[in-house]
């Protein structure tokens, strides 16, 4: 049997401060009881639950999540092992930091030095484009903004560079997974794709020309018919506490763990890579004052990641039976388990996959590390229903 159990706020379960119905929204107030520590007990008071209501006292429960939720399975472990035999959490980072600058170090490796080298060279070209109004009309025009662009809006500036490198973090990111088969868009869209043009000069004399049209392929994708960059804008949007809100399908509540629990903010600040240095740690320091209010400085945020480091124990957790596999291509894998805890908690870093491959559908388009993998884990699921 299994259960798929829904993370509170992320779904229909809306813990709120206040009973009344004008009152349940995603008001900081209410975000209050949004933490991992709440969502453990959660699962664990599931469990207990499901386990009496179905008679399952003779049953085995093991616990698997991917990305965050790969986290939550290896903390669950670690925390109520008397309730679960074993975890297996794929591409789960377990290290909170503020400044999460490794996994622009990923990207890069993951694009190859001939790609990464016209990246930058696009970004040494548009940075000329920023100095000046001229170079500001042909950004609007070229890469489809949705609003006239302001080059000395320094929020503005960051956050349509920020949202660019997005367009390759993201293909980086999910590199051949298959999420098609649950209907996902643009899974087309691969390194190899974003590569052959950036290195391809027939489609562009300039590397910028070429990012431009890396652009495109994405917005074409999403059937988007602009690039939206202003940062008001994108606060605005997430100070929504509406549950019918865009930001509620998961934008919000997401920003307010990062900005409370984790920090993962994917700065510029590694020299190596080619994004340049537009968006620095600062910038998403900056976000969590402006949505949520001022309070959510940095001051907070370091102590919240050392209380998160604390409590489950960052790099060094101690927890048996729990298997971590990993993508070599997947930027969140320098925040996991790359190496055996001990001999009952072990990595399986996957060569050539990205995020969470292990955990979707076979398929015959599958690298042969990928298939060894999930035999692993099949025998390390064995191994942990076996042997008590």
């Amino acid at each position: 049997m299994s259960v798929l159990l829904e993370h509170r706020y992320y779904g229909k379960s809306w813990p709120t401060a206040c009973k009344l119905t004008q009152f349940r929204n995603m008001s900081v107030e209410n975000l209050q009881y949004l933490t991992s520590q709440q969502a453990l007990q959660d699962a664990a008071y599931f469990i207990e639950y499901l386990t009496t209501k179905l008679a399952l006292s003779d049953n085995k429960w093991v616990i698997f999540g991917g990305s965050y939720s790969g986290s939550l399975a290896a903390w669950f472990r670690a925390k109520y092992p008397h309730l679960v035999v074993g975890a297996i959490a794929s591409s789960a980072p377990i290290e909170a930091v503020v400044n999460f600058k490794d996994y622009l170090s990923v990207v890069s490796d993951s694009l190859g030095q001939k790609c990464d080298d016209a990246i930058k060279e696009a970004t040494h070209e548009l940075s000329l484009e920023l100095d000046h109004p001229v170079g500001w009309k042909s950004i609007e025009k070229q890469f489809k903004l949705c609003e006239p662009f302001n080059g000395s809006i320094v929020d503005d500036v960051y956050n349509l560079v920020s949202t660019l490198a997005g367009n390759i973090e993201g293909v980086v990111q999910y590199n051949k997974d298959n999420r098609d088969f649950e209907g996902a868009v643009a899974t087309n869209i691969t390194i190899d794709v974003i590569c052959d043009v950036m290195t391809n000069t027939s489609m562009g004399a300039k590397a910028l020309d070429r990012y431009m049209k890396v652009n495109d392929i994405i917005l074409e994708a999403y059937n988007q018919k602009c690039v939206d960059f202003k940062y008001e804008k994108f606060v605005k949007q997430l100070q929504n506490t509406d549950w019918k809100s865009s930001a509620a399908a998961g934008g919000r509540q997401w920003t307010y763990q990062t900005c409370v629990e984790f920090g993962f903010f994917q700065s510029s600040d590694l020299k190596s890579q080619p994004f340049g240095p537009y968006f620095p740690v600062e910038f998403f320091i900056k976000q969590c004052a402006d949505i949520f209010g001022p309070k959510y400085d940095q001051k907070l945020l370091e102590k919240s990641i050392q209380f998160t480091n604390n409590f489950y124990g960052g790099y060094a957790l101690k927890v048996r039976k729990v298997l971590f596999p990993n993508g070599s291509i997947d930027p969140w894998h320098a925040l996991g388990v790359t190496k055996d805890l001990n001999q009952y908690s072990k990595a399986l870093l996957i060569n050539g996959t990205a995020h969470c491959a292990d955990m979707y559908p076979e398929s015959q388009k599958d690298p042969k590390e990928l298939t060894e993998a999930r035999n692993q884990i099949i025998n390390t699921l064995n191994d942990f229903l076996t042997n008590e």
